[in-house]
């Protein structure tokens, strides 16, 4: 019951009281309220998860929703699903439900909207990737996920010039939802802008091509940070005008080591004003970058390290990395000199290392045509990594809009990043809230990414003083936010 009350935290006093605000989706799983582990449990694994009988034994990542671990489970070639997990106790983790879709594949990313009843389009909606049954086409999967027991298909979405078997040129990458906007990286095909208000029917309104291998999309406000897959590069980009991307001076940028070396990197993430990368040439380990000022990327720290990097996340100061033979974690509370915590291990390619709190889930993705019968076909294990769990809440590290600033767009959207994965259902209109100069509310929309929560007004907002106050914001265990965060911007 503590869980579902700190995730549905109401409007502060402070605040104006607005008809706007809600109450939120309540949870549906128990979270993770906490385990402690012994030495001797650590950096050994203590449960495994799959999707069921059809599961092919190749996954990427794990995310939360509603008191729900999310898993999504299929292999490049296409064909898998979905699964939801109750993870009270983590060494004994309880598949709720779980989907098999001709149309799953791979997938390295996910975004969700809860849309209430009074909206046209009312229910739990995710995204992720497909793979066309029947073709090669590739594109993007929204599921249904209003009932947790059995997650539907709501729409496969087919792209342009996207496909597979080819695995890097032209495949979907990866997406971020910045609702109603869907952006999607597609490598050389570049970003695709969605228009997915109405999740079951979404509509493509622009493709931006740039010259560089798009692998990873994470939207913050009105900039939209583009990682590349096997390169060296990565670029920024307004989208204060939501449907039409501009590359901004300054990108693209490099992902360079210590000694200003541009390094090939296999994918990235963002975490407030940094973007992380994932190293790939030289060795493994984690690069950091502060992005800032967008016009002038700054390198921060890097860590020269055995393995093959595959994607890389934050949590709290600590940096989880899969590097193809192992994972590793890093302590990056001093990002200029990070250090290694320990490393985690799982038979097969081990490209995914998500954050759980106390726990990581270490995931393998087969390479095509391997046998999945590998360590029992185990694709995912559950692995304490640090003796006490996750007793603090999500701090905001950046906003965008930033506090003072002015000149903006009247579609843009209100980006607030925090330093850990955020319950989805701790953030909606009313742990959002913005208010207009006369303190009236500004109807909108709540969606959320790993550590990313945006705030969509409805309508194009008018010119004139803006104020975000955000609060009661939970982490995927039920930790709030320690006090209401407020920050203020101009409308042009």
């Amino acid at each position: 019951m503590l869980l579902l009350l700190l995730a549905c935290t109401p409007p502060s006093e402070e605040s104006v009281p607005s008809p706007f605000w809600d109450q939120g989706a309540p949870l549906r799983g128990s979270g993770y309220p906490g385990r402690v582990f012994t030495e001797a449990e650590l950096w050994q694994s203590c449960a495994t998860l799959d999707g069921g009988a059809d599961d092919a034994m190749q996954h990427n990542l794990q995310l939360p929703y509603r008191g729900h671990l999310v898993l999504p489970w299929a292999p490049e070639a296409g064909g898998g699903g979905l699964a939801l997990y109750d993870m009270a106790d983590p060494c004994a983790p309880e598949r709720v439900g779980s989907t098999y879709s001709q149309d799953a594949r791979e997938t390295h990313a996910m975004g969700f909207i809860h849309l209430p009843e009074s909206d046209p389009h009312a229910g739990d909606w995710a995204v992720g990737n497909a793979k066309i049954y029947g073709g090669i086409e590739s594109g993007i999967l929204i599921w249904d996920l209003s009932d947790p027991t059995a997650p539907q298909v709501a729409s496969a979405f087919a792209l342009p010039e996207a496909w597979y078997p080819d695995s890097y040129t032209r495949v979907v990458l990866s997406v971020f939802w910045q609702y109603p906007w869907i952006y999607v990286a597609s490598a050389d095909n570049g970003v695709f802008v969605v228009d997915a208000t109405d999740p079951r029917n979404p509509v493509l309104v622009n493709q931006v091509v740039s010259g560089i291998r798009a692998g990873g999309v994470f939207a913050l406000g009105n900039e939209l940070l583009v990682t590349t897959a096997e390169q060296s590069h990565a670029a920024l980009y307004d989208i204060s005008d939501p449907a039409n991307p501009t590359m901004l001076p300054g990108s693209p940028f490099p992902s360079p080591d210590r000694n200003g070396t541009p390094l090939e990197t296999y994918h990235g993430n963002r975490v407030g004003d940094m973007a992380l990368f994932a190293r790939k040439e030289g060795g493994g380990g984690p690069i950091l970058v502060d992005i800032s000022d967008p016009a002038l990327p700054v390198f921060v720290g890097d860590v020269v390290h055995s393995g093959n990097g595959g994607y890389v996340f934050w949590d709290e100061d600590v940096v989880f990395v899969g590097e193809s033979d192992h994972a590793s974690f890093w302590d990056a509370a001093d990002p200029a000199n990070m250090t290694l915590i320990g490393t985690g291990l799982l038979a097969g390619d081990l490209d995914t290392n998500t954050p759980w709190g106390n726990v990581a889930l270490l995931s393998v993705d087969h390479a095509e045509g391997q046998s999945p019968d590998v360590e029992n076909s185990v694709a995912t294990a559950v692995m304490p990594w640090r003796a006490e769990p996750d007793r603090s809440g999500p701090r905001v590290l950046s906003t965008n809009p930033k506090d003072g600033s002015g000149g903006w767009y009247k579609a843009m959207r209100v980006g607030v990043g925090f330093n850990e994965f955020v319950e989805p259902a701790s953030a909606y209109p009313g742990s959002l809230r913005l208010m207009n100069a006369a303190g009236e509310g500004v109807p909108g929309w709540v969606a959320t990414q790993e550590t990313i929560v945006t705030y969509t007004p409805k309508k194009p907002l008018s010119a004139g003083s803006y104020t975000m106050e955000v609060e009661g914001v939970t982490d995927i265990h039920g930790n709030p936010m320690e006090e209401l965060y407020r920050f203020s911007f101009e409308v042009q």
